[in-house]
């Protein structure tokens, strides 16, 4: 019996350490709300920009990833709680928001730009913009910019997603909406969007967008390498592609 056992025991040990091991569980936070980087489709699928590259990411660190979504305003508070383990939901790198996560490398660089009716007289000065109201995202770069300089000149609508400011302004509630460039882009392209024009140059060009993970979390240097590997062999540019006629990184 004892020899019947220690050749069950060795083949089990076999069996383990010589099977491949299993890959990492991850779960990717994200909005859900922010087209074309995350958002929900049609069939309740999470897609977008930021969700192909997280998964991208996920290959190269052969972890097994799933997607977890988290309103905008608790998308931080809900990391540091582990609901999930890192966050891609198009987020800018700041200060204040270095103090609470750890960022990896940019993974693309945005701007922020003014969006309005084309038939509006809509200059970007502060003079053209005086007693305008003005919409933006809540917790957002372009919310934070129009606190911050247009505090005194503009009235500030802000939204708990970017869809609210655009259905506000469709429905001349606001004069303009102020947000990330590329997020404009597409929605200028949609039917809801066909009557609106970018309005003036950006006001803002240097929007880090990072990936977040808790502080000193080993994860933000594997996902570094993983997006390093990513834009090296071509996988990052064919997602640039399905989204954009253009180079974001």
């Amino acid at each position: 019996m004892r020899s019947y056992k220690k050749v069950l025991l060795a083949v089990t040990a076999a069996m383990v350490f010589s099977a491949p091991a299993l890959a990492d569980e991850l779960r990717i936070g994200t909005e859900g709300a922010y087209p074309p980087f995350n958002m929900i489709d049609s069939s309740g699928e999470v897609t977008g920009f930021d969700i192909d590259i997280a998964k991208a990411l996920c290959e190269r660190m052969d972890a097994d990833c799933s997607v977890v979504i988290s309103d905008w305003d608790g998308i931080i508070p809900a990391l540091n709680t582990r609901r999930f383990d890192f966050l891609v939901a198009s987020m800018s790198i700041t200060e204040e928001r270095e103090q609470a996560v750890d960022f990896t490398n940019p993974y693309y660089t945005n701007k922020l730009q003014f969006v309005a009716p084309k038939k509006s007289e809509f200059g970007v000065d502060e003079t053209s913009l005086k007693g305008k109201t003005i919409g933006a995202q809540r917790a957002t770069i372009a919310g934070q910019w129009l606190e911050e300089n247009m505090g005194d000149v503009v009235d500030i609508r802000l939204y708990d997603t970017q869809e609210n400011a655009y259905l506000d302004m469709n429905a001349e509630r606001i004069d303009g909406v102020l947000a990330d460039a590329f997020v404009q882009y597409e929605w200028l392209q949609s039917e809801a969007g066909a009557n609106f024009e970018f309005k003036g140059e950006p006001v803002f060009s240097n929007d880090k967008i990072g990936i977040a993970v808790r502080k000193d979390d080993p994860l933000r240097d594997r996902l570094n390498k993983a997006l390093e590997e990513i834009v090296a062999d071509g996988t990052y540019a064919e997602i640039n592609a399905k989204y954009f006629p253009f180079s974001i990184y």
